[in-house]
């Protein structure tokens, strides 16, 4: 039972954000122009303050995954793990950049 909640550890991401876009649209349609710039602001802070975050954590990733891939030498095991890890680092910023404009083009 433990390792099916263990495997389950990786999904979480996605629900956040999923989520993160419903509160958006929620708060869009729930309120007036003046009241939404209002509640809007703070969570734009944070949303800006987690995207920077990410992005630095996500270099750093790169700067790994880079290194692991180089010292992976002839295995490609390993060359293929760095490979995805480097994929999974640049889906994950563009889901994170695009997020804003997503929500925007849904609401016109």
């Amino acid at each position: 039972m433990s390792q099916k909640i263990c495997k389950n550890k990786g999904n979480i991401i996605p629900v956040f954000f999923f989520l993160f876009l419903i509160l958006q649209i929620a708060l869009v349609l729930a309120s007036s122009n003046s009241d939404f710039d209002q509640i809007l602001k703070p969570l734009q802070t944070v949303y800006d303050l987690v995207k920077y975050a990410a992005t630095l954590v996500a270099g750093l990733v790169l700067l790994f995954a880079g290194l692991k891939y180089i010292v992976s030498g002839a295995d490609p095991g390993k060359r293929e793990k760095a490979k995805n890890m480097v994929m999974y680092v640049i889906i994950g910023l563009m889901v994170i950049w695009a997020a804003p404009f997503v929500v925007k083009l849904i609401l016109g």
